[in-house]
């Protein structure tokens, strides 16, 4: 047995089928051990379920710190809301996020002091929708809770950061017929939208590969004390892999119909080492004692992580990871087919049909045109003066409620946050066994072959 990828399919990686009975293996790979369900059976499909339209969505917040904090003054701008509860471990987050919205309709309860205080908030029967922006490691336990409480999940990303989290995400879901939409706001960003839009009309003919990116240089802000409670972020970066997907995989999986007609298949990770992250916690220790834990901590994750994923039907992705190095930021957003191909960054966005040249501003004004998404007609002014990352924040928060209202399926619904977040540790376990190939799960059952493509408003 001469290869790695056989050996780790019986021990345990392989994805799960669509048969009857259950049982689940596991390999420990990296730092964790990786789950997978044999022979699942899908209790409900939830690509393109519709839950029952709600006249009013009463929301509770659990989380207002930092990304939080601005989605609770976003959506008070909402028709169709009522802020019901906000909770945070700390009083006087929870109280400045109340402040912040004390001259619009909604007055909230509060819930902090306590670990468990959004437990309280979660049990309440007149909360529909739970809005979750913590610590990653708390995604899971707090959607997974609150669905088994009757409530839909909005959760942030990544949803899961381990697969066995990704399938209690999943398992939940189906049981409950509750909702869990990660938020990646990078789907609703305008370049993205459009060329979604444009693959869902044949511009690109064929997709055949795809790139996406976090390239964000974060050094400073992840060794702030100020920054992110207990240096919740900065622990995170103790593995060696693609710790933060989702932003670069987000748009791209969903112009390639990820899980709705195809799906990731398998992936192989490469991390260089570590050149910034270690000799900053040195530099800081030798001037406060405090970074001495950090300093003596072995095994920050390397500046870049290259991850590759091969699709079901030959397709391919490649996902980059850096929050270290000097360098403008980019989600590369590279969409190529066989007729046309994007890319976003480096800015500005650019669309060619050969290789010979990009379209002229000229023509790319008009494929704008041509292809602008209805939801941007309807609400993209509005976005950009509420704001969020250049408005796609709002359109994400618009577009949730509006489906939640009118009874339409999500756009990203369990699976997307599943498998888009499962690459988290799937590329930390590649990266482990020396960068061969890992299997991806399917989480849908064996649904992606029949899913339909996700409305997105466009």
């Amino acid at each position: 047995m001469n290869n790695r990828r056989e050996f780790l399919k019986l021990t345990g990686i392989a994805g799960a089928g669509l048969l009857a009975g259950c049982g689940t293996r596991k390999l420990t790979a990296g730092s964790g051990t990786i789950s997978e369900r044999v022979n699942r059976t899908q209790k409900f499909n939830m690509s393109g379920y519709a839950a029952p339209a709600l006249q009013t969505v009463r929301i509770g917040f659990i989380g207002v710190g930092n990304r939080g904090a601005a989605a609770v003054k976003r959506i008070s701008k909402i028709e169709g809301v009522e802020i019901k509860a906000i909770c945070d471990l700390r009083p006087e987050k929870a109280e400045a996020a109340k402040a912040a919205i004390a001259n619009t309709i909604h007055r909230p309860d509060l819930y902090s002091g306590a670990e468990n205080a959004w437990k309280k908030m979660c049990e309440r029967n007149d909360i529909d929708l739970v809005y979750i922006v913590t610590p990653w490691k708390l995604h899971t336990p707090m959607a997974v809770f609150a669905m088994e409480h009757d409530k839909h999940t909005a959760v942030e990303v990544p949803a899961a950061e381990t697969v066995e989290e990704c399938w209690q995400l999943v398992e939940t879901s189906e049981k409950t017929r509750k909702h869990c939409m990660m938020l990646e706001n990078c789907c609703y960003d305008f370049f993205e939208l459009l060329t979604l839009n444009m693959a869902r009309q044949g511009f690109f003919g064929e997709i055949v590969h795809a790139e996406g990116a976090y390239l964000h240089d974060l050094l400073k802000e992840n060794f702030s004390k100020e920054k992110y409670q207990d240096m919740w972020r900065l622990k995170e970066n103790y593995i060696s892999g693609n710790l933060y997907p989702t932003h670069g995989l987000g748009p791209v999986a969903q112009a390639m119909n990820i899980n709705r007609g195809d799906k990731m298949d398998y992936l192989v990770s490469v991390s260089g080492n570590d050149f910034m992250m270690g000799a900053m916690a040195r530099d800081l220790a030798a001037k406060d004692s405090f970074y001495q834990q950090f300093a003596d901590k072995k095994g920050f994750r390397g500046n870049m992580n290259v991850t590759t994923v091969r699709t079901s039907k030959g397709k391919t992705i490649m996902i980059q990871h850096d929050v270290t190095s000097p360098r403008p930021y980019s989600r590369l957003h590279l969409i190529s087919g066989t007729k046309a191909i994007a890319q976003k960054y480096p800015l500005p966005a650019r669309i060619a049909t050969s290789h010979l040249n990009w379209l002229s501003p000229q023509e790319m004004k008009s494929l704008e045109q041509k292809y602008q998404p209805a939801i941007v007609k309807e609400i993209g002014e509005l976005a950009k003066k509420v704001g969020g990352h250049g408005g796609m924040d709002f359109m994400m928060d618009w577009r949730l409620i509006n489906c939640l209202r009118k009874g339409l399926p999500l756009d990203i619904d369990v699976y997307d946050a599943a498998s888009w977040s499962a690459i988290k540790p799937l590329s930390e376990s590649s990266v482990a066994n020396r960068s061969n190939s890992i299997d991806i799960p399917d989480f849908t059952g064996g649904s992606w072959k029949t899913n339909r493509p996700a409305d997105m408003g466009i």
